[in-house]
């Protein structure tokens, strides 16, 4: 049976501001979303018999885990639902993004999910209820769909595309010891209640950072809070500054950290300095990249 590979690409957060927290206990947030080119990679095949059969490869805690929790499970099973198949399907997820450190690993599977199943059963959903559905499975999924730069407001799930930056070299560091639950982060960032004042000026830096065509100055409002709880994550960002980085930060609400290289050798020098810590080298995906790269499927 013919087989359709799907890559999963992680992201960081160039920009990530928390404004405050709405009335309906969610966090309005202003962050500009960034792929890049460490990826997962999911294979599909029909089956004959009815269901979702889903191996993980790379990640034993993910294995051990019902499947039914796991979004890519959820993502299939919400268009075999929307779309009224019956017939079954294999998948096989291929771990490398680590979980629970600030990456997107799920939600970029569960986008990947959408896009590969749909593909092998040759067929089409209207973008718009693409995005509904991306949206239900996770608030960044539905900027998975599409890659690259982006903007994200509101809870982070209202996407809209910016002008790719010229591209930047990665080291991205994954302590091993160091898993920081999102809700964890909220709960220690402390954030105010979101008021309605006019001319906030942290928004309106934001709205000029955003229309700049190199990207800005990184900023992570999650940073101190979580630095506070876990000393180690500072000094992996200090060490990446000390090694060469020009610039480094929390990723998402972490416990990933990351720094920007002036080459992909100074990456990887400093790599060798981490190593009680996964390392990943990698680069910064633009969106027509990522589009082709994630709509070019391998058939087997």
């Amino acid at each position: 049976m013919p087989e359709v590979r799907v890559p999963a690409f992680a992201k960081i957060n160039l920009r990530l501001e928390v404004l405050g927290k709405r009335p309906d206990n969610f966090h309005e947030l202003r962050t500009i979303f960034q792929t890049i080119s460490l990826k997962d990679e999911l294979r599909f095949r029909s089956t004959r018999k009815p269901g979702i059969e889903l191996r993980i490869l790379g990640n034993a805690t993910l294995r051990s885990e019902p499947i039914e929790k796991n979004l890519v499970y959820r993502a299939v099973d919400a268009v075999k639902g929307e779309v009224g198949i019956v017939a079954g399907v294999s998948i096989e997820l291929r771990k490398a993004i680590p979980a629970g450190r600030g990456m997107g690993g799920g939600s970029s599977d569960a986008a990947a999910a959408l896009i590969g199943y749909l593909r092998l059963i040759r067929k089409q959903l209207p973008r718009e209820r693409l995005f509904v559905i991306a949206a239900g499975l996770g608030a960044d999924v539905p900027f998975f769909l599409e890659g690259g730069r982006a903007l994200g407001i509101g809870k982070g799930d209202e996407i809209y595309p910016l002008p790719d930056i010229p591209k930047r070299h990665l080291l991205v560091v994954s302590p091993q010891a160091i898993r920081v639950p999102t809700p964890d982060a909220y709960r220690w960032l402390n954030a105010p209640q979101l008021t309605n004042s006019a001319g906030n000026p942290k928004l309106y830096g934001f709205c000029a950072l955003a229309w700049s065509l190199q990207g800005g100055p990184l900023l992570n409002d999650f940073e101190e809070a979580v630095f506070q709880q876990h000393p180690r994550l500072a000094e992996i960002k200090r060490d990446l500054l000390q090694k060469g980085a020009t610039e480094a930060l929390l990723a998402g609400s972490g416990s990933a950290v990351f720094g920007v290289f002036p080459s992909p050798a100074k990456a990887r020098r400093a790599a060798v300095g981490f190593p009680l810590d996964q390392t990943f080298v990698c680069e910064t995906v633009s969106r027509d990249s990522y589009r082709r790269l994630i709509r070019s499927f391998r058939v087997g």
